[in-house]
């Protein structure tokens, strides 16, 4: 009778051969994690100036339609609040918006910035990782050769 052979031991003696380095899943790891707290830092302090602008705006606005909804003496000086309350919200819009626009502006500038340095942390750390796959495979093949 033939008799069978055993792949198991093959298999871990190939294995064994041809080492795998996880300290390159830590360093991705790490990396990947790192560039996630720094995006996260950026978004929320974004979301938080966001958040205080919106909030000014919205007392401001309150404040104005308090001045507005006073009694006035006149019929005519209920058209000139109206008319100094739209003006005033219209300035308002502008400057309010111009604030979100750099809030939006500075966000996209540090997004950009964070992407360029993980990008070059990573394209060094696959180099470094292929490098070294590459003389430990060189090592391991020489090894079999001589056996």
């Amino acid at each position: 009778m033939a008799k069978t052979q055993d792949f198991t031991t093959m298999m871990k003696d190939m294995m064994g051969a041809f080492p795998v380095d996880m300290s390159v899943m830590d360093d991705a790891f790490k990396t990947q994690a790192s560039l996630g707290e720094k995006m996260s830092a950026v978004a929320l302090e974004a979301a938080d100036k966001s958040t205080e602008v919106s909030t000014k705006w919205t007392k401001d606005t309150l404040t104005k339609l308090a001045d507005l909804s006073k009694a006035k003496a006149e019929p005519a000086d209920y058209a000139k609040a109206i008319t100094d309350f739209a003006s005033a919200q219209a300035e308002a819009t502008s400057e309010y918006m111009s604030a979100f626009a750099e809030i939006a502006k500075k966000l996209q500038s540090e997004t950009v910035e964070l992407m360029m340095a993980a990008g070059k942390d990573m394209t060094e750390e696959a180099s470094a990782a292929v490098q070294k796959a590459t003389k430990d495979v060189t090592t391991a093949a020489k090894k079999a050769a001589a056996k």
